[in-house]
């Protein structure tokens, strides 16, 4: 089947001391030209709660009822020929839900003291993927050389949490103007930092496509590009792989993002025109719309 799509309804979410409610969306699809899909995509909603059955305490000492709600979103594109990059991809995925169900605390603040121990679980999370696929590898000969991109987006509240390696995005929408919040880890971008290419360059170099970075390709300790962003009332955020960003420019994107519609519709739109545009590669997009509280804003 080409095409998988998963739609999360809205939700409260009393956590912090802004009011946020969530939508998200994810879809993915096989292209015009591959006869498999390498991408895979994951959202979650994780929760912490308490329901107080019977205390010897007042109702205005401890709550009735409380509620932490975090979601998390993943999308992943895996290379390496024949089934091997849906094989890694998949890999990757599965490995960090498994990873995450392991910990017992799900749930963790994105002040500064949480950004730095998410930072660092983040860093270790990506260690134990990238030792899973080096394995898998290691057993299975077809499976050599296979990699992937994964780009993990972790909300909470009014905080967002990115943690990336290779050249799937993330993007945020605020206020009608889309900014690209990773780095795209391929030497055609490392010939940019270097001043050798211009960015208008980028779209069409023969390197664009090389990674630097990859999960899967080293044994080495994998170098994880991390963000923490304070959302705002109406953001938008869209994880997608490069099946979309080579298919439709920044612009294009950005008029999808901004037209005030649901995440199932700007799931649908984005992996359409990318399919319409030629659909030379797998695509995959998750969308993420916030709302948060203006009453109780700071």
């Amino acid at each position: 089947m080409d095409t998988t799509e998963v739609p999360i309804q809205p939700e409260g979410e009393p956590s912090g001391p802004r009011q946020v409610e969530v939508a998200v969306c994810g879809r993915s699809h096989t292209g015009k030209v591959r006869s498999n899909n390498e991408d895979q995509f994951f959202v979650a909603r994780v929760a912490r709660s308490l329901e107080t059955v019977v205390s010897s305490l007042s109702p205005d000492e401890v709550p009735a009822h409380a509620d932490t709600v975090g979601y998390i979103m993943v999308v992943a594109d895996g290379m390496g020929g024949a089934a091997a990059g849906e094989v890694a991809s998949g890999t990757a995925v599965n490995t960090l839900v498994n990873v995450l169900l392991d910990v017992p605390d799900w749930v963790m603040r994105l002040d500064d003291a949480g950004f730095a121990e998410v930072s660092k679980r983040a860093a270790r999370y990506y260690d134990m993927v990238n030792d899973e696929l080096s394995r898998r590898a290691q057993e299975d000969p077809e499976l050599s050389g296979m990699g992937t991109t994964m780009t993990v987006a972790y909300s909470l509240g009014s905080g967002l949490f990115i943690a990336h390696v290779g050249d799937s995005r993330a993007y945020l929408l605020r206020r009608g103007k889309m900014r690209q919040l990773t780095r795209d880890h391929t030497q055609a971008q490392a010939l940019v930092e270097a001043g050798v290419l211009s960015p208008e360059q980028v779209t069409t170099h023969r390197l664009r496509h090389v990674l630097t970075n990859a999960l899967g390709v080293s044994d080495r300790p994998v170098d994880v590009e991390v963000h923490k962003v304070d959302l705002q009332d109406a953001d938008r955020l869209l994880l997608c792989t490069d099946g979309l960003t080579e298919m439709l420019q920044d612009p294009e994107i950005e008029k999808v993002l901004a037209d005030g519609s649901r995440p199932e519709e700007t799931c649908a739109t984005l992996v359409d025109l990318a399919v319409e545009a030629g659909g030379h590669d797998n695509v995959t997009v998750v969308a993420a719309h916030y709302s948060v509280s203006a009453s109780q804003t700071r």
